[in-house]
């Protein structure tokens, strides 16, 4: 009987192969002008709109043909405006906005909030993202700008403990009001809810086989 997973692992009960799957990290350093594209005429008009632009970018990553604006967040809110109204950019559409957690992020803010634009005008996609802490994991609401944010943030909140400050109404939107902790943080203990299913008890992920 093998007691590899999936993925070739081995040594550990999970037999999924999803618990310890190896991921090669990402160089997410700044990538230098031109960026190639649309991307530098996006850019350079939302520099000529957005006066702090300089001290509001973090950097800029060009990876796999997407667009990545890392901002600081007390820009976010200046900037999604910008990127809104401005008509030589026009991103009228808020996709959605995404937590990540990332624990060894080398400048100690774990938590990330990714948000996704779409521009129907020209057809383009753009995402900026914010980096906090998980001692200060403080975001401003983009519900202002965005009102389809609303349910996004209240998403984002549950599994990743960002807190959106100015969100009308930031509850749990997924996970039971009570339920301890935010499930998709890297630390968050797998465990699972044991559930029954046509008869059958299914056990959480780690109790479920082990060839020990």
């Amino acid at each position: 009987m093998s007691t590899k997973d999936m993925f070739g692992a081995s040594g550990y009960g999970d037999t999924s192969g999803f618990g310890q799957i190896a991921v090669q990290p990402v160089d997410v350093a700044s990538t230098p002008k031109p960026y190639g594209g649309w991307f530098d005429e996006a850019t350079d008009a939302l520099e000529s709109a957005y006066a702090g632009f300089g001290d509001a970018i973090e950097r800029v990553v060009v990876h796999r043909g997407e667009l990545t604006l890392v901002v600081k967040r007390e820009a976010l809110l200046a900037l999604l405006r910008t990127l809104r109204d401005d008509p030589r950019l026009r991103f009228e559409h808020f996709s959605g906005v995404s937590g990540v957690d990332y624990p060894n992020d080398p400048t100690g803010r774990r938590l990330h909030a990714v948000y996704h634009l779409l521009s129907m005008t020209y057809r383009r996609r753009l995402r900026l993202e914010v980096c906090v802490s998980d001692a200060d994991p403080h975001v401003p609401s983009a519900t202002e700008i965005y009102p389809t944010a609303n349910w996004h943030e209240r998403e984002t909140w549950d599994f990743f403990g960002i807190v959106f400050d100015g969100h009308p109404g930031l509850t749990r939107i997924e996970m039971p009001d009570d339920w301890p902790g935010h499930p998709q943080r890297k630390d968050y203990p797998l465990g699972g809810v044991p559930v029954e299913y046509k008869g059958a008890q299914v056990p959480p992920p780690d109790e479920r086989r082990s060839y020990a």
